[in-house]
């Protein structure tokens, strides 16, 4: 297993370089030198199949490690039954879509608090999460991992300590560290190593070693409310809002740890990839 950075859908430069089709994403990122890729399908598991297979055999030819982010509008914690009976679904149907295409990894939103309690919400996406993890089973899926993400809003189940408490359920899941979520969710609190130590020391408590090492994890620079926390993603450009990449690409490499970071800037999200991937190299000569 090795450290891999990679982006999230399109950057704006995928035309502009000339690239136009789905199976044209592994050459574009091999201009940049980046090695994963995310697969977008937050509006919903709408793919051509023909495509995403020959999108699959270019990557796994390329070396770059796919993984698919799953519908926005999961809501594991959804007081309404249908809901959370419907959340399933996509999680299924993502999980389909990530076999078709050869992606290891699906990324999974657990919904939001609304009128229930932090700890009720919790209870309700843990129910939905132990029947969508045996429904993947039950249909032959269960070598697709799970990876609930951390959420940027105040009032969105997912702060770090939700999302570990969901990994616990089954030693099969990995979260998804999106640290721009965790920046402004705390409205600016991550600054520099100590922060970021403090979620790596986490995760390795709760989890243990072998899932931290592998972990996976969105990065962007994120603007934020001090109310509600995140209001928009941001590019590496934009030095207002945080946070750093560089101590935590600094932590990273001291404690030779290999996961999978997907950059989701705004736009550009390839060159600011191989902006934190050139960093780290860096750091290890």
């Amino acid at each position: 297993m090795k450290i891999r950075f990679g982006t999230a859908g399109k950057s704006d430069s995928f035309e502009t370089l000339g690239f136009k089709k789905t199976t044209d994403i592994p050459a574009y990122l091999k201009e940049f030198g980046l090695s994963a890729y995310e697969y977008q399908c937050g509006r919903g598991v709408r793919i051509n199949e023909v495509a995403v297979r020959q999108l699959g055999a270019d990557a796994r030819e390329n070396d770059i490690a796919l993984s698919l982010h799953a519908p926005y509008y999961i809501s594991l914690s959804s007081l309404e039954e249908e809901k959370r009976v419907n959340s399933i679904r996509y999680i299924v149907d993502s999980a389909k879509a990530a076999k078709i295409m050869g992606a290891d990894r699906i990324v999974v939103h657990s919904g939001s608090c609304g009128k229930l309690s932090r700890e009720e919400a919790l209870t309700l996406a843990q129910d939905t999460l132990r029947k969508a993890l045996a429904t993947l089973d039950e249909l032959g899926l269960g070598e697709i991992t799970v990876c609930p993400e951390t959420m940027g809003k105040v009032n969105q189940l997912g702060n770090l300590d939700e999302v570990l408490s969901l990994c616990e359920l089954d030693e099969r899941l990995i979260p998804c560290i999106d640290f721009g979520h965790l920046y402004a969710r705390t409205f600016g609190a991550i600054q520099g190593q100590d922060q970021y130590r403090e979620i790596i020391d986490a995760m390795e408590n709760r989890l243990g070693h072998d899932r931290l090492k592998v972990f996976h994890s969105h990065f962007s620079r994120i603007q934020y409310t001090e109310k509600g926390g995140e209001k928009c993603h941001l590019t590496f450009a934009d030095t207002t809002y945080g946070p750093p990449f560089e101590p935590l690409m600094d932590l990273v490499a001291a404690k030779g740890l290999t996961p999978r970071f997907i950059c989701e800037s705004a736009g550009t999200q390839a060159e600011d990839a191989k902006t934190m991937m050139e960093y780290y190299k860096n750091i290890l000569k």
